[in-house]
């Protein structure tokens, strides 16, 4: 830890130091009636009766501190759904979280979609093996080892994942939102970071997270730990941070950003900022998972029940965005009734899984001529020049990693959901829709600023090809023909890839 922390840190020293110890982080008996986050939450929702108090987590600093804080004071239960847990420095903080809040006597479900667990059944049968944790796999894989094997055997039932991500508390505060656990995520150490979006909530939104946590948990196509290891856990300790981790320079460093973040400081004193406003659960039926959800059940048909058709201004944030033919045409039936459209998605260059781009790609043309506005994030090299980021497109060395829209500068989804086929029709999703023309609006602003700095404007030459701008309509702007930074032979592989009858699967 820093050694020459300032006075005004003392309160967030004390805070994180339980990062660091091998036992567990000691709290004051809680009273059988309230919890800790009740006594701070619960006055906040009965003076806004009806409405919940969400507040955005747009920094990856922030993300990690309040799902840690959280762990931190939760006394009943924790809750979590996930569709990726990596096992590098952020989640085997969060996995020793996990052991020391049911080491206090907090029970804990875990429940993981099993396509990105690899190297963790160790550490996940360990946890299992606590009285107070249990954890279970959202469609199974049979092989444990050569997993491409059950592609070839059950590829229908495996090619459909759990993309959910949920995070709640005590039954007081749930955080939801784009972010899975793991450095690319939060912002830890070197690597370079995923820009996403994560809303905390309280009041009643949060029983209807519960209550969905709940039906997945009991759902069909998930499956105890135990039904799916044949192994007995291992006696040494997998799940609890190394001696030689928690004094490592990156831990440090980590630790050192975290004492800045104001958002601890806010949580433990009770004054973070909060939006009152309707939200309102969106999420998959669970079956889905098995290909038997119902066509009305699925949440692009919930979320035009719910949400309604644009009338003035749709703007879209999609890290993968993939239209389909359908998907076009009912973008351009909006615009012919003169709503204003503008996406911003990855570059060629910035996306972390270049085959969805040729997906994207292929209908460019036809988006742009129509007068839909095209915005593409650029790689940005290097390490973060600033701790913090407030935009959306996150720090330096950003992909684009959130899923949310706004409708009309009033009503803002943030939630698990890309503009592609596999998020409509194969993988399950979820997402709040909170109806505020505050948030909304920042929201709206903060799309502004990321398309001015961090993104290529798509416009159409007059001879009909697409040029990537920088600095557009100004004296020094900047014209590519080709998709920047990227090779010929990425162009070459992305055209290739589109002719391929593959959209479904993006």
């Amino acid at each position: 830890m820093a050694s020459d922390a300032g006075p005004g840190n003392n309160k967030n020293n004390c805070i994180l130091q339980g990062i660091f110890m091998t036992e567990a982080f000691e709290l004051s008996q809680p009273s059988e009636q309230t919890s800790w986050l009740e006594t701070r939450l619960e006055p906040q929702c009965q003076r806004h009766p009806g409405l919940s108090g969400v507040h955005q987590l747009s920094d990856g600093l922030d993300a990690f501190a309040a799902r840690y804080l959280l762990m931190q004071k939760a006394e009943r239960s924790l809750d979590i759904q996930y569709y990726i847990w990596q096992n590098d420095l952020s989640g085997r903080l969060l996995f020793s979280a996990v052991l020391e809040a049911a080491r206090r006597g907090v029970k804990v479900r875990l429940l993981l979609d099993d396509n990105n667990t690899p190297g963790l059944d160790e550490t996940l049968a360990q946890l299992n093996r606590h009285p107070n944790i249990e954890v279970r796999l959202f469609n199974p894989f049979s092989f444990r080892t050569l997993r491409a094997l059950g592609y070839l055997t059950d590829f229908a039932r495996l090619n459909r994942r759990m993309h959910n991500k949920s995070f709640t508390v005590d039954g007081v505060t749930t955080v939801v939102g784009g972010r899975n656990i793991g450095d690319e995520y939060f912002g830890t150490g070197n690597e370079p970071l995923f820009a996403d979006l994560d809303v905390m909530a309280i009041g009643p939104v949060v029983k209807e997270v519960a209550e969905d946590f709940e039906r997945y948990w009991h759902s069909k196509p998930v499956s105890p730990l135990q039904k799916v290891l044949d192994d007995e856990a291992p006696e040494e300790d997998s799940v609890s941070l190394p001696a030689e981790w928690r004094h490592s320079e990156p831990v440090q460093r980590y630790l050192q950003r975290l004492e800045n973040s104001s958002l601890l400081q806010e949580l433990e004193e009770g004054t973070l900022a909060l939006t009152w406003a309707k939200a309102r659960l969106l999420s998959d039926d669970p079956r889905k998972g098995l290909g038997k959800a119902r066509a009305r059940s699925l949440l692009p048909q919930r979320m035009l029940e719910v949400i309604g058709t644009p009338q003035q201004q749709f703007d879209i944030i999609s890290a993968y965005f993939v239209p389909t033919r359908a998907g076009v045409a009912q973008l351009l039936a909006l615009k012919r009734k003169g709503v204003k459209i503008a996406i911003l998605t990855n570059s060629l260059a910035a996306n972390d899984v270049s085959i969805v781009h040729a997906g994207y790609a292929k209908w460019r043309k036809k988006l742009l001529r129509h007068g839909i506005a095209l915005y593409e994030l650029k790689p940005q090299a290097g390490v973060p020049e600033a701790p913090h980021d407030r935009g959306l497109t996150g720090n330096s060395g950003s992909s684009l990693h959130a899923k949310t829209f706004s409708v009309d500068q009033k009503t803002l989804f943030i939630g698990s959901f890309n503009f592609d086929p596999r998020s409509a029709v194969l993988n399950t999703e979820m997402g709040l829709v909170i109806e505020s023309a505050a948030l909304a609006g920042e929201t709206h602003q903060r799309f502004s600023q990321s398309m001015r700095d961090r993104a290529w404007t798509l416009r159409l030459d007059k001879w009909g090809r697409v040029n990537w701008l920088e600095y557009p309509d100004e004296p020094q702007q900047i014209v590519h023909k080709h998709e920047p930074g990227c090779s010929w032979w990425q162009r070459l592989q992305v055209r290739l890839v589109w002719r391929l009858p593959i959209e479904w699967l993006l």
